[in-house]
């Protein structure tokens, strides 16, 4: 998103996280299902840096178009109102807008905008747009480690936009699709449109507390979630009128068990797990045919899904 050579078709998302690098390559070709062909993982043995110039070689990275996400907490997304001026004009209207909004200078900001759809939107509503900023300091740390290596970004994206991948090829026509994540990291949960990112709530509850062999402890995250989701639900049907939701998909790793069960009967709207085998192929990757590991590899897999070819 915030940098913009060509070799291989479709990209190669390099998500350092954990103490790994996990790499995905996705194909997605014009009438067809996308492809997964490679997914692997290494450990970072000494700094990050090392790694990559491992990996640079040993899996030909310059063959690739790269990809890669910003760290949690490294930026903002930010809902405003679309402002009226041209659109070649937007992006800086709005540099200004966030001025107030956040704890580094705008005028050198990394910035872009995602349109959120509009479309049967209530009469006399503006129209909303969804604002990425970044200080210029944190994207050039970010990118620093692949540039040292002579591996080549073609893009950086932020986590938000992965989980928007994989849930845009769930959605049902003309429906909108919530989806929850929950990992050991928290969890994040999203609703998508047209296979565009409408709105984002966030927690720190994590599957490792789901997963907790203390009874209590996991009685009162399950009631916790339980409480975001209605409310998360209530705040889309009342933001979005406009945008009729279908259902919820749900992705845990590791594996929370019951968790699909229990959010089936504390909400309204139809509550189903995960499972991409009916949308995606992966013939280079045939453990992701479990949805257990597609959650496990979930941001990775939408970062290689990103749209567009590389600049």
């Amino acid at each position: 998103m915030f940098l913009a050579a060509r070799r291989k078709p479709g990209w190669l998302a390099l998500i350092p996280q954990g103490g790994e690098i996990t790499l995905a390559h996705v194909i997605r070709r014009r009438d067809s299902r996308p492809e997964v062909c490679l997914l692997d993982r290494f450990a970072v043995e000494g700094s990050e840096l090392e790694a990559l110039k491992r990996l640079r070689s040993a899996r030909s990275l310059k063959s690739y178009a790269c990809t890669t996400l910003m760290p949690d907490g490294e930026y903002n997304l930010t809902q405003v109102d679309a402002p009226p001026v041209p659109r070649e004009e937007r992006k800086e209207a709005l540099r200004w807008s966030l001025k107030e909004m956040v704890n580094y200078p705008v005028e050198t900001a990394c910035l872009d905008v995602l349109d959120i759809p509009a479309e049967g939107l209530p009469q006399g509503r503006a129209a909303g747009v969804l604002v990425v900023s970044a200080a210029e300091s944190t994207v050039r740390a970010c990118a620093a480690p692949f540039e040292a290596a002579e591996v080549d970004l073609a893009a950086i994206d932020i986590p938000e936009l992965a989980q928007r991948n994989i849930a845009a090829l769930l959605e049902d026509e003309n429906r909108g699709l919530v989806f929850l994540r929950i990992d050991e990291s928290g969890m994040m949960l999203t609703l998508t449109f047209r296979g565009e990112l409408v709105a984002v709530r966030r927690s720190d509850m994590n599957s490792a507390q789901l997963g907790s062999r203390d009874e209590e402890q996991r009685g009162r995250v399950m009631e916790r979630l339980l409480l975001e989701m209605q409310r998360s639900l209530d705040n889309f049907d009342r933001q979005y009128s406009h945008i009729p939701v279908s259902k919820v998909v749900v992705a845990s790793y590791p594996h929370a068990e019951h968790l699909v069960e229990e959010l089936r009967h504390g909400t309204y709207v139809p509550v189903v797990a995960m499972d991409l085998s009916a949308q995606v192929d992966f013939p280079g990757a045939p453990e992701l045919k479990s949805p257990e590991m597609q959650s496990r590899y979930l941001l990775a897999l939408g970062a290689a899904l990103r749209t567009g070819a590389p600049a």
